[in-house]
């Protein structure tokens, strides 16, 4: 991690741990008022039995026990007028205090508030040990399935969902989360937005989404941002906050179910390639980022990556941003090229362990599916 990485790394720990403190203090601060109340009213009940009855300490200390607690024992003497009034006062004033000082430890007990604020201060824990993960905002129709992915191939992620009966699921299959409002920056930030290399809003509407890609881009410039949209009008402005790549569901629903009637044994084929459970197809994504390197191949040829791995490379994306499908063997390899190929898991390992021996670096993120 680098310095600047590390300075990161501890504000945000210091932010979240400063907000956990908040959340202790706001629970115990009711409790500590109930036991505080309780305190001055049993002093006030000695105090008083002393100065108007003339008990002694004990005395006194006894009686105002009996009192708060209504246990309907005699009392030590008889009373005067004055000590009976300051009794009836005493004992209507600790209904109050007695009433809200067992709310809030049955609050904070049986209702399982400190069961609460241990799984949040767990959960907290766990996220700020994350580094390079993958925020998803919303856990609905989508987030579910983005979920599932992650799980699946056991990549790090994180899930900002605000829903109460969407957080028992999370909680049942055992997810990484914090119930905020993804649109809040707080949310963002406890999220590890300052160390995450992506952020997936899969939100149902398209104004929440559009708020929270306009603050996680402002929060992390490097951010990689994949956004739904629900129409496609919204796509340009959710562009414009920021947004990598934005994925109309309907658009590509309809784009399938027409390629269903026209194609379908090209359909069925990508179908079968994009479900890595039933078939172990894999796709890479290789990102050359120095060609300076002077044991690095010069052109596709002299890298020769199907006869040294098995792996095959089916596209290329250009630093300007085009694609080539099926290059030819003799392009010329350039800073901030991307080599796409698709093989088995052993091929994709072996071409890994190829291009990290042959470049002196590790490629980019995996893409299987």
């Amino acid at each position: 991690m680098t310095i600047k990485g590390k300075i990161l790394h501890i504000l945000l720990f210091q932010r979240i741990k400063d907000r956990r403190t908040q959340i202790v203090v706001g629970y115990l601060k009711r409790l500590y008022v109930g036991i505080l109340l309780l305190i001055l009213t049993l002093t006030i009940g000695i105090v008083g039995y002393i100065f108007i009855e003339d008990y002694t300490f004990i005395e006194a200390f006894y009686m105002a026990i009996i009192t708060l607690a209504s246990v309907g024992f005699m009392e030590v003497r008889p009373l005067s007028d004055v000590g009976r009034i300051f009794t009836a006062i005493l004992i209507i004033t600790n209904l109050g205090v007695f009433a809200y000082s067992i709310s809030v430890l049955s609050g904070f007990l049986i209702e399982g508030n400190f069961r609460k604020l241990w799984e949040h201060y767990t959960m907290l824990k766990k996220i700020t040990e994350l580094e390079h993960h993958v925020i998803v905002c919303g856990y609905g129709r989508y987030g579910r399935e983005v979920c599932e992915y992650f799980l699946h191939h056991k990549l790090p992620f994180v899930v900002i969902e605000r829903s109460e009966a969407t957080i028992e699921e999370l909680k049942l299959a055992d997810i990484t989360f914090i119930q905020e409002d993804a649109t809040h920056d707080e949310a963002l930030e406890e999220a590890g937005i300052h160390k995450a290399r992506a952020l997936i809003a899969c939100l149902p509407d398209d104004v929440a989404n559009l708020f929270v890609v306009l603050s996680a881009r402002q929060m992390n410039p490097k951010l990689k941002i994949v956004s739904r949209a629900s129409s496609a009008k919204s796509e340009t402005k959710l562009h414009l906050a920021g947004a990598n790549e934005v994925i109309t569901p309907e658009t590509i629903g309809g784009f399938y179910m027409a390629s269903l009637t026209t194609k379908p044994d090209v359909v069925e084929f990508f179908r079968i390639i994009s479900n890595e459970t039933h078939h172990s197809i894999s796709f890479e994504q290789l990102s050359f980022d120095d060609i300076s390197n002077k044991k690095m191949p010069k052109t596709l040829r002299e890298l020769d990556i199907v006869a040294r791995t098995g792996a095959n490379l089916i596209g290329v994306k250009m630093p300007d941003g085009r694609y080539i499908i099926n290059p030819s063997l003799d392009l010329i390899l350039e800073s901030d090229m991307c080599l796409i190929a698709l093989g088995t898991p052993n091929q994709i390992a072996a071409l890994q362990e190829y291009c990290h021996t042959t470049t002196g670096k590790q490629s980019s993120t995996k893409l299987r599916f």
